[in-house]
């Protein structure tokens, strides 16, 4: 009868360290990662500045998410597939309606092979054809 005494308590004692938690808090939060350059493209939004586009009749290589400043430099458009890395976009401003961008969406896992093509509103970003 008296271990039954020593054991509860011990078995209590046991049991409530078990169960704590030990947190650390630190005086300054953790930080959130900072994305400079955020992709602001989709689907439904080109998400290119107007000043980035290609002028009319020719293309651009463009890496969604790298800063403008640091895309290709817009030129002829003739082989431009081949040399589009992997997951970037190319886009042309046809001669014949100045108002739209073509997209052509380069595959993420082959470079050189498109899987989508859409058209874009050139002044506003929007989606006008494609999805």
């Amino acid at each position: 009868m008296r271990s039954a005494r020593l054991i509860v308590p011990c078995l209590l004692l046991l049991g409530a360290a078990a169960c704590s938690t030990v947190t650390h808090s630190s005086s300054q939060p953790e930080p959130e990662p900072v994305r400079r350059y955020p992709s602001t493209s989709s689907a439904k939004t080109l998400g290119v500045p107007p000043g980035h586009l290609p002028p009319v009749g020719q293309c651009r290589v463009w890496v969604p998410g790298k800063p403008p400043g640091h895309q290709e430099r817009a030129r002829s458009c003739s082989n431009i597939e081949r040399d589009a890395p992997k997951g970037s976009w190319i886009l042309y401003r046809p001669a014949e309606d100045r108002k739209v961008v073509q997209v052509r969406e380069i595959d993420e896992r082959r470079a050189g092979v498109v899987v989508h093509l859409r058209v874009y509103d050139a002044e506003k970003g929007t989606l006008v054809r494609g999805g």
